[in-house]
């Protein structure tokens, strides 16, 4: 179905325009102006990734209306500092299709005035990681029933531990010699895998209701102040580890390279963007976090990078069959740039730490 026609779907003036817009991988997402000028944004939701959308629109709903309230009593404005969900013309959430393919639609306020960036100053970077804590201090209080896990495991490294143990014994593409030295290097980190989650399950660690995926580029950033303005992409809202909110925002925002960079010796920690993450989120998230979260905070950017490049690994061994690959070897060179990310993130943990308790002063 085309999205012109599914605009009328939803609680809006007539469409004049519809444009695809951004460039993000997971849904196709379209710019709509209407004729009294006003503009949305509207998603089709890739439902292959996120199975349950009712589900996950659920959560959206849950965490948008609890923000809402929260920003009204501090005295923002939550129709700038909130995603607005749309409703259909039926007062749902999303708007879903039938006939020969199913599809899910859902639709946003556009919130003018304001930017996404993929590659961040460092104030522009201290004002995101501050909405990130922001947005976790917000939803601290969100009431029960927990929400839903819109991907189970997401963020379970064990699992994903596991799945990388499986896929070196299998070596279903036959790849795991030409991948032997970074094997090696996983299963030389096989003691620091469960150590988040032990610190949860012993209730150390609190569960909370954090995003779980923390790019910079997931922030507006507001045009006339720079500051972090809206937390986006909410499709991953659900309960986790708040260290590895900051930890995943390290990983890619401190580091000195692209992620995939074929020249793994280009990537290293940028300390003074590791500060202005740590300042801007501790900013927000000291009021609510506990010694034991601030204390893992450095160990978390470690964890989190690990994690990620086990499943880049993983991928590799099993043939590239979940993430897009632009050349031969990209899976392997990403799990190379990870775990580089991984050494340096070990050789700068005295140096993290101290970052940490200096904002905290």
């Amino acid at each position: 179905m085309h999205p012109q026609s599914i605009v009328d779907h939803f609680n809006v003036p007539p469409a004049a325009a519809v444009a695809l817009h951004g460039s993000g991988l997971i849904h196709e997402t379209y710019i709509v102006t209407c004729d009294d000028g006003t503009r949305y944004i509207l998603q089709q939701i890739n439902h292959k990734v996120f199975r349950n959308v009712p589900a996950m629109q659920e959560n959206i709903l849950r965490v948008t209306d609890h923000l809402w309230r929260k920003v009204q009593e501090e005295g923002g404005d939550p129709a700038r500092e909130v995603l607005t969900l749309v409703p259909t013309t039926e007062g749902r959430s999303f708007c879903r299709t039938g006939g020969g393919r199913e599809t899910f639609w859902r639709m946003y306020r556009f919130i003018e005035g304001a930017r996404t960036y993929d590659a961040a100053t460092p104030a522009q970077a201290r004002q995101a990681a501050a909405a990130f804590g922001r947005f976790q201090r917000r939803l601290a209080d969100l009431p029960d029933p927990p929400l839903h896990e819109t991907i189970a495991g997401f963020h379970h490294t064990p699992s994903r531990f596991e799945a990388f143990m499986r896929a070196a014994e299998a070596d279903a593409a036959g790849r795991a010699t030409d991948a032997a030295a970074e094997i090696d290097f996983a299963l030389a980190r096989q003691d620091i895998v469960a150590v988040l989650e032990d610190l949860a399950a012993a209730g150390d660690l609190p569960r909370r209701v954090v995003h779980n995926d923390t790019k910079l580029n997931n922030v507006l950033i507001d045009d006339a102040t720079g500051r972090g303005l809206c937390v986006i992409d909410l499709d991953t809202v659900m309960p986790g580890l708040s260290v590895i909110d900051f930890g995943d925002c390290c990983r890619t925002a401190a580091a000195t390279t692209a992620e995939d960079d074929p020249d793994a010796s280009r990537m290293g920690v940028d300390l003074d963007m590791f500060a202005a993450l740590a300042e801007g989120y501790l900013s927000e998230a000291r009021a609510f976090l506990t010694g034991e979260e601030i204390e893992h905070l450095p160990f978390a950017a470690r964890l989190i990078t690990f994690e990620q490049g086990l499943r880049f690994l993983t991928d590799w061994l099993a043939g590239d069959v979940y993430y897009k690959i632009t050349r031969p070897g990209h899976n392997l060179d990403r799990a190379r740039a990870q775990f580089k990310l991984v050494r340096e993130f070990e050789d700068a943990h005295e140096t993290m730490a101290a970052i940490i308790r200096r904002c905290l002063d």
